[in-house]
């Protein structure tokens, strides 16, 4: 079993595209409106694209025309590391893999949607892979 924070960037590099690695290892931004999970509705799971965890549940994800995949919950909280991100001039909460470490996007509070607990997190589609009706 690989030990996933134990890896280097070089290993990191031989396993990931270049894009993976700037978004996932580099804390990176994909562009709005181009991931293939943004307007995804089937049924089914997603998993850190870096090492296959398990992170969040279609049931959990919503519309909120934000330009990135969106969910209300993380499939269980110590599946995730929370932490404060101060960069760019904003004050962000980061979302990263807990597994592996690797940047996965920002969860965000009190913007409003009608879900039940008012948190978005906002996940870039290239940190993740799904598939299709595994539910659990």
């Amino acid at each position: 079993m690989t030990d996933f924070k134990l890896l280097t960037d070089d290993e990191w590099r031989k396993r990931l595209t270049n894009m993976e690695f700037h978004v996932l290892r580099e804390a990176g931004t994909e562009p709005p409106f181009v991931g293939e999970y943004t307007d995804t509705t089937a049924s089914g799971v997603y998993s850190c694209r870096a090492c296959g965890e398990e992170l969040f549940r279609s049931t959990e994800k919503f519309s909120s025309h934000c330009g990135w995949p969106s969910f209300f919950s993380p499939l269980a909280q110590d599946r995730i590391i929370q932490r404060a991100d101060n960069s760019h001039g904003m004050r962000r909460t980061e979302v990263l893999c807990a597994n592996c470490g690797s940047h996965l996007g920002h969860v965000f509070e009190g913007e409003g949607y009608d879900t039940p607990t008012d948190l978005r997190y906002c996940i870039n589609s290239i940190s993740l892979t799904f598939e299709e009706g595994q539910q659990q």
